[in-house]
Formats: C-alpha cells, sequence, structure tokens
C-alpha cells in the first residue's frame, strides 16, 4: 500500500497503527537480511504504535529515517565507526515533526560514512544491495532509505541530499526522490556534511505521498536560521490542475547517455508533450562544469564540520593522555573516503591555495546560480537525466574519480539552491532509470504537479516492487 491509501485505511478504522507497525517489522526482518537497508530497526516501534492516536494525521505510518538524521533515543551513526555508540539526547526538527502528526520511526537507514558517496559500499558497517539486482548499487549516499522504500519495506523516507543523494539512489532504485529549495526542510538534526548544500529529502513511491510528506516536514524552523518562512502546500497543490508550462530540455545533458535513460527520456518528453507543456531545448553553459565546483566546495566545508570528532565531545574516544594521540588515532577510524574528502578540503582551504581553489569555485557557483535563474526566464522547468546510466555493479566503481562523475547531473540543483525531483522514467535491461526535474527557487510544489501529471499519463508504468507483493 502507498502512504496515503493507509492513512485512509486508519482514518476509516478498518487497520491500526499497531497492525500497520507489525507488518512493517515482519516485512523487514525477512527480506532485509539480502539488502542491508537498514542498520537497526526501532525497539520501541510496538509499545510506540499502541500509543499513536489514530487520529493524528500521519497515524499508522512508518518512516525510514536516513541514519544522518538524529533521533532522540534512537542511536544515530552516520555510517561511520566514530559514532557507533552514539545516541542523541535530542530530536532533529524533521523526526519531531513526523511524530507530532502521529507517524512512528520503523528504523535507521543505511549510507556512505557521513553521507559522502554514491553506492552506499562506503558505509562502515557494510553495503546496501539495490532489489532489482543485488549485484548491483541501490545508489548513495541515501541508499538505504531508497532500497528500503522500493523494496517496500517501508512506505516513506527520508534521506540527505548534498549534491544527489536523494535523487541518484532514486533513480537506481526506481522511487521518486524530492531535493527540496534549501532552507525549505530544517537542518536542525542533520549530521552536516556540507553545510551550505545539505537539504533532507522525502523518498516515496507515488508522488501523493511525496506531498503528504513534505507537508509533514516542511516550514520554518526557528533552530535553524537558515529555514525559509514558507508554508508548504504541497497536497492543495496536488489537487489544482496543472498549469500551462514551458518545459527546457538541458543540452548539456543530452550526450554520453545510456541507450535505456535515452529512451527514457524520449517517451518522457512525448508524455510531457501529450499533456499540454511547451517543450524546448535549452543551454546551461556552466552545468558540465559544477561537478569541479562541487568537489571543491563540499570537501572544504566538510573539513570544516568533521574537525569536531576529535575524541572530546562525542562519539568514539582513543585510550591515553596525551592529546595528539589520542586525537591522532580517533580521528583514524574515519573511513578511507571521508579522510580523502578531509584532505581534499583542508588542501583547498590553505593559504597558499584558497584563491586559486575555493574562491574560483565559488565565483562560478554564483554565475552557474545568475545562469540558473537566466534560464527560468525562458521556461518553468528543466528536465535531464538524474544519471547517464542505471545501477552499476557492487565495486563497479574503484576509481574514486569514476564514483564522482556519478553526481554529474545531480550537483547543478545544489549549488545553485534549487529544488530537484528525480521521478521513475523507464527501464533498461530491467533496472530502472529515472529523470529529474529542476524548477525555480522556492517552486517545490510545481515539480509535484508535473511529476503527478506524469505519473497519471504513465498509469504507473514505471512503478514496481521487486521483492515479492507490497503490503
Amino acid at each position: 500500500m502507498l502512504a496515503h491509501e493507509i492513512r485512509a485505511k486508519v482514518a476509516r478504522g478498518e487497520l491500526s497503527p499497531l497492525e500497520i507497525a507489525q507488518a512493517y517489522l515482519e516485512r523487514v526482518r525477512a527480506l532485509d537480511p539480502t539488502l542491508g537497508a537498514f542498520l537497526r530497526l526501532n525497539e520501541a516501534l510496538l509499545e510506540e504504535a499502541q500509543r499513536v492516536d489514530p487520529s493524528l494525521p500521519l497515524a499508522g505510518l512508518v518512516v525510514a529515517v536516513k541514519d544522518n538524521i538524529v533521533t532522540k533515543g534512537l542511536a544515530t551513526t552516520a555510517g561511520s565507526r566514530l559514532l557507533e555508540n552514539f545516541v542523541p539526547p535530542y530530536e532533529s526538527t524533521a523526526v519531531a515533526r513526523l511524530k507530532a502528526l502521529g507517524a512512528l520511526v520503523l528504523g535507521k537507514t543505511n549510507l556512505d560514512e557521513f553521507a559522502m558517496g554514491s553506492s552506499t559500499e562506503h558505509s562502515a558497517f557494510f553495503p546496501t544491495k539495490n532489489p532489482f539486482d543485488p549485484s548491483r548499487v541501490p545508489g548513495g549516499s541515501s541508499g538505504g532509505s531508497a532500497a528500503a522504500v522500493a523494496a517496500d519495506l517501508a512506505p516513506l523516507a527520508l534521506g540527505s541530499d548534498t549534491g544527489g543523494s536523494v535523487r541518484q539512489p532514486a533513480s537506481f532504485c526506481g522511487v521518486y526522490g524530492l531535493k527540496p529549495t534549501y532552507g525549505r526542510v530544517s537542518r536542525y538534526g542533520l549530521i552536516a556534511y556540507a553545510s551550505s548544500l545539505d537539504q533532507i529529502g522525502p523518498m516515496a513511491r507515488s508522488v501523493g505521498d511525496l506531498a503528504l510528506l513534505m507537508d509533514a516536514i516542511s516550514g520554518p524552523d526557528p533552530l535553524d536560521a537558515t529555514s525559509l518562512d514558507l508554508k508548504p502546500r504541497f497536497q492543495e497543490t496536488l489537487a489544482e490542475p496543472l498549469p500551462s508550462l514551458r518545459l527546457g530540455v538541458v543540452r548539456e545533458a543530452l550526450s554520453g547517455n545510456s541507450p535505456g535513460v535515452e529512451g527514457a527520456l524520449r517517451q518522457a518528453l512525448e508524455v510531457f508533450r501529450g499533456l499540454g507543456l511547451q517543450v524546448k531545448e535549452v543551454s546551461w553553459p556552466s552545468l558540465s562544469l559544477a561537478l569541479n565546483a562541487y568537489y571543491i566546495l563540499a570537501p572544504a566545508e566538510a573539513s570544516s564540520n568533521l574537525a569536531r570528532y576529535d575524541g572530546t565531545l562525542f562519539g568514539y574516544r582513543a585510550e591515553g593522555e596525551e592529546l595528539w594521540r589520542v586525537l591522532e588515532e580517533t580521528r583514524a577510524r574515519f573511513g578511507l573516503e571521508v579522510k580523502r574528502r578531509i584532505l581534499v578540503g583542508t588542501f583547498v582551504l590553505s593559504s597558499g591555495y584558497y584563491e586559486a581553489y575555493y574562491g574560483r569555485a565559488q565565483a562560478f557557483r554564483r554565475r552557474l546560480k545568475a545562469e540558473a535563474q537566466a534560464l527560468f526566464q525562458e521556461v518553468d522547468l528543466l528536465l535531464l537525466p538524474t544519471t547517464p546510466h542505471p545501477a552499476f555493479p557492487l565495486g563497479g566503481r574503484p576509481d574514486p574519480l569514476a564514483m564522482y562523475r556519478e553526481d554529474l547531473y545531480t550537483v547543478g540543483a545544489n549549488l545553485a539552491g534549487l529544488p530537484a525531483l528525480s521521478f521513475p522514467a523507464g527501464f533498461e535491461d530491467g533496472l530502472p532509470v529515472g529523470l529529474q526535474l529542476f524548477a525555480p527557487w522556492a517552486r517545490d510544489e510545481l515539480l509535484l504537479q508535473a511529476a503527478l501529471a506524469f505519473e497519471e499519463a504513465t498509469d504507473r508504468a514505471f512503478l514496481r516492487t521487486p521483492l515479492g507483493e507490497a503490503l
């Protein structure tokens, strides 16, 4: 069942929150050992389900939460040995809002350590596998959340998107993934990777479910100075007719794609034309260079954010009395990819190279954003692939630079602060293919309107549950 269908059954008294929680808990225990989507389950789930008021707006819904979003009383590791035993004494705003509306945390999902990766192979604990083909990756860094939703181990999930970490795994696993406008969802309680880029984003198997989740978690938050004072109206907007829209197909994203991605793009354009959208090809000249700037700016912020893990405040602390030895041995617990990005970030921020790298990357970011603003004078939405190909094999990207290129089409939205939505649009050799829509700043609802029209026009043809029947 989809989330809004579960909610309707609970509201009518056909199902109880406890029955829903039990059903999903049993499904996870039966299927997740082969996937590795969850790092841990909420041991208090059934007890909490018994106490839920069925009249609450989200009563009966269980949500999988990426393990870099803190949950009070439930261990939050960020996929790292450094935080292996960290049990937060506070709740992230997104999770607190869900709980206040009656939703329950089913468990914490696997991720690349500190959200640094594109395959969920860089978790310190174990890799997650793609539900459509366990020999392939689910994408990353929100691979655990994407796999959980795709396999219907949870009807809804939260991930985080710094350079595509919600959208790329959503594409690989055949589900919807939204990277909201920067500030639409509070970052309070999100363990920081790159603070000017990070956003909590929802994942689901229908557009209606995304709207349900976004109405619950978005809105201003006094605990996050970067949150926007914008009232969420996602479900309300979906009830309105699709407006007349101009759709721009980004020229720089049309070459170098696999046959399945090219075919999905052609079919999607036919569908959108049939829906009355005006389609034209547009150019975003700086998009092809966005990846270069991202892998300067994101590691720079990471090197600063991760400096807090020094063994003195929280998380793992190595034994010893000598400060520098304790610090060195504590940070030795970082995984290889995290160390690599910290070193890159420290280098580009160093006094001799700051202007040559970091300063130029920031100037490029301003140019990229200005180009996007100019494009949205010509069109209302941008369309491009989420990734150039479907999911790749486990171990298929041993070269770090090859792994970084997985973010080729996604990082532009983060650097420009734009909302972007990946939606299922086809298959290649049995593997899901996703496309993404970009919208102007704070026009997140418009993305869902267009995606809903596509979903209805294609009769949900690209949405499948790969591991048996959905609940």
